[in-house]
């Protein structure tokens, strides 16, 4: 038997790191491609002949065969669909790919400088009050502290005597993600959807996976707003639609206030340009060119009202006119909340550590 050997590099990658390149890369196509099984696999063909992506030990129809083998994509009357299992896969991906090239940053925890009732035991000891979980009573300083009173002979458990370990203070945060799905999220063939799909994806892992106990809604708002669930997020596609931005703020401030909790945020990704609102009766009032006074001081009217029910919007800003970015900033007074204007290849990077770095501070205003 005849063994052929190459020679190794850091980038050599075993068989199984490139089934899982592809695989990721093929979960990217999809975000893409709206969902579209086919068109993610044409557009994967493409650049495997343009780029040598597969070999003898691993083909375009095997990679197809193991992606129904892992449940990801199945047979519907002849024709290749995502499954449940995976969107999941892509929200997976997305949160890998963003968080591989983050800075260090804080843990994916929702720790406070605050004690409390929570989860995580602290060294640190209290006296017993009512509420305190049983499980958290210390009893070498409970026993401790009625011998020291009566003595061993005299042993006598007194209420005063139960001491408890202190436990970390976890706080707890509802998040709406706002996103412009108009027309000018694709203007000029500049693809601003794709990544700010991939940011939606990864944030709903994120929260799925590291924060269970927190509230998280999916907007999308162009001529209006509306609820999206997460497993629609990857079949989304921009539309021939004006950007309400004020529609998707008003459903927001409705969403987190019957979410009951005191930390509240937005986070909007978006090109910056409001061009519709809805009048006094109802009707789609829209000016596509420029910045319309009626429907900036109706917007900027949002982002004071979303103050002073205590909820910061983050607007994540994916163009640079200058026109555009005077717009987000006098946005950003109006709420006094916060503005990132990015690049479309660090835009997940800048949510996520603002979502971590969020997460550490006490925003309760009571």
């Amino acid at each position: 038997m005849r063994f052929r050997y190459t020679k190794w590099t850091p980038e050599s990658q075993t068989d199984e790191g490139r089934l899982e390149s592809l695989m990721s890369l093929f979960s990217y196509l999809l975000i893409q491609s709206s969902g579209d099984v086919q068109e993610a696999m044409e557009w994967l063909r493409q650049l495997a002949e343009e780029y040598g992506l597969f070999d003898e030990n691993l083909s375009m129809d095997e990679l197809i065969e193991k992606l129904k083998e892992y449940g990801i994509i199945e047979e519907v009357e002849g024709m290749p669909v995502l499954t449940t299992k995976g969107v999941q896969k892509i929200r997976q991906d997305a949160l890998r790919q963003i968080f591989s090239s983050l800075k260090k940053a804080p843990d994916g925890m929702h720790e406070t400088p605050y004690t409390g009732k929570g989860v995580d035991r602290l060294s640190e000891t209290k006296k017993w009050s009512f509420g305190d979980h049983p499980t958290n009573v210390d009893l070498t300083s409970t026993l401790t502290n009625a011998i020291r009173r009566d003595g061993i002979e005299d042993f006598n458990l007194k209420e005063e005597d139960l001491e408890v370990y202190e436990t970390e203070h976890m706080t707890s945060c509802a998040t709406v993600l706002m996103l412009d799905i108009s027309h000018s999220m694709i203007l000029y063939g500049e693809d601003r959807i794709t990544p700010a799909k991939q940011v939606a994806l990864a944030l709903a892992e994120l929260i799925r996976t590291k924060f269970p106990r927190d509230f998280l809604s999916l907007v999308v708002f162009g001529d209006e707003a509306k609820i999206v669930s997460l497993n629609e997020l990857p079949f989304l596609n921009v539309g021939p639609y004006h950007t309400n931005t004020r529609a998707g703020l008003q459903l927001a401030r409705n969403l987190l206030r019957r979410s009951g909790n005191v930390n509240k945020q937005v986070f909007m990704v978006t090109d910056g340009k409001p061009s519709a609102i809805f009048d006094d009766v109802g009707r789609l009032y829209k000016n596509s060119f420029g910045l319309d006074p009626r429907i900036v001081n109706k917007t900027l009217d949002e982002a004071v009202q979303c103050r002073r029910e205590k909820i910061t919007v983050s607007t994540f800003m994916v163009a640079h006119d200058h026109y555009l970015i005077n717009f987000v900033e006098e946005f950003t007074k109006a709420n006094q909340g916060r503005a990132y204007y990015s690049s479309l290849n660090n835009l997940g990077e800048f949510v996520f550590v603002d979502y971590i770095r969020n997460r550490r501070k006490r925003l309760s205003n009571r």
